[in-house]
């Protein structure tokens, strides 16, 4: 372990110019300067993560393959524009002050993208992506709930890369180096100051997070939202805590950040779904889908077919098989 603390990328790294690349190559008449974020390319291979894992759990207990990629089409644009509208809502002074270019109220490869917005507005486009493709969205948002938080861990090595969300000084081994300038740190902190990581605190407890959600979803077997319910106080509870050490500029509301009262909303809304799904449906559900809007393998292909055949659902993620009686009338590749 470095005893200087572990340093963090240097800021050329965060972007790489694609375009300077290939002009070196001998390619000069490649004009454009096309820049990859390094910030953007983890957000991606977290969203991909997330997809490749929630598409296993959801063939699992008998929805097509890929069906998810219809429903991701709804529930990625919907979460992006609801993490940015959260984040700039939520720090103003960064957007909104004499002479600001409020371009850079869009400029998402920057940095800036809030958790909390993004699954409240990414919700909302899941579950309008669910209603078009027959699926339940309870069924989906439990498949879903683990990918979520490997998404979310993957996505704050871009912080990393952009030198923010870091916490208090520390003296621990692995304090984080962070260049000066840097708005979040405090004046008259000496240059060789580390803070804490809290990024990468963050990033722990969603991949311990989401081990959590798939080793109770098997031996419990949480239907009707009940395993998303447990994701949102998961990620509440820890998002709680480590937003008393950052060090990032934040609204107040009553002395506290913002973000803390949203995480702790949705460690109530997740207790809240818990309980009231629990009551209303003791036992798991009987399709993913909606009745009507099964699909089965054989059909694959053929939207004609009707059948007497009752269908049944394959064993789910979490260990268990359920049966379902009924009869499709039409179904879709």
């Amino acid at each position: 372990m470095n005893p200087d603390g572990i340093p963090s990328p240097p800021s050329s790294w965060r972007s790489f110019n694609i375009g300077a690349w290939l002009r070196d190559l001998g390619l000069d008449w490649f004009s454009l300067n096309l820049s990859l974020n390094a910030y953007a390319v983890f957000i991606l291979l977290g969203i991909g993560v997330a997809v490749w894992l929630t598409n296993r759990r959801l063939v699992a207990r008998g929805v097509e393959p890929w069906l998810v990629l219809d429903i991701a089409l709804w529930a990625v644009p919907f979460g992006i524009l609801g993490g940015r509208l959260y984040h700039v809502a939520t720090h103003p002074a960064d957007y909104f002050y004499e002479g600001a270019d409020l371009l850079r109220i869009f400029y998402v490869w920057e940095g800036g993208l809030a958790i909390l917005g993004a699954i409240t507005l990414g919700a909302v486009g899941a579950y309008i992506g669910a209603r078009k493709a027959g699926l339940r969205f309870t069924a989906f948002a439990d498949a879903l709930a683990p990918g979520l938080l490997l998404a979310q861990g993957i996505g704050r090595t871009g912080n990393y890369f952009n030198q923010e969300l870091f916490g208090a000084p520390t003296d621990l081994p692995w304090g984080l180096q962070i260049d000066r300038p840097n708005v979040a740190i405090p004046v008259g902190l000496p240059d060789s100051t580390l803070f804490h990581p809290t990024f990468a605190y963050e990033m722990l407890w969603n991949v311990l997070g989401a081990l959590v959600l798939i080793w109770v979803g098997r031996q419990l077997s949480l239907h009707w939202g009940r395993l998303f319910a447990l994701y949102l106080i998961w990620y509440g509870i820890g998002r709680a805590f480590l937003e008393t050490i950052r060090l990032d500029p934040a609204e107040l509301i009553l002395g506290v950040r913002v973000n803390v009262w949203g995480a702790l909303f949705a460690v109530l809304i997740g207790i809240i779904l818990f309980v009231r799904q629990g009551y209303r449906h003791p036992g798991l559900e009987p399709s993913p889908y909606y009745p009507g809007k099964e699909w089965s393998p054989e059909n694959d292909g053929d939207s004609e077919v009707e059948s007497d055949d009752d269908y049944y659902s394959v064993d789910d993620i979490v260990g268990e098989s359920s049966k379902t009686a009924g009869r499709p009338g039409s179904t879709t590749s």
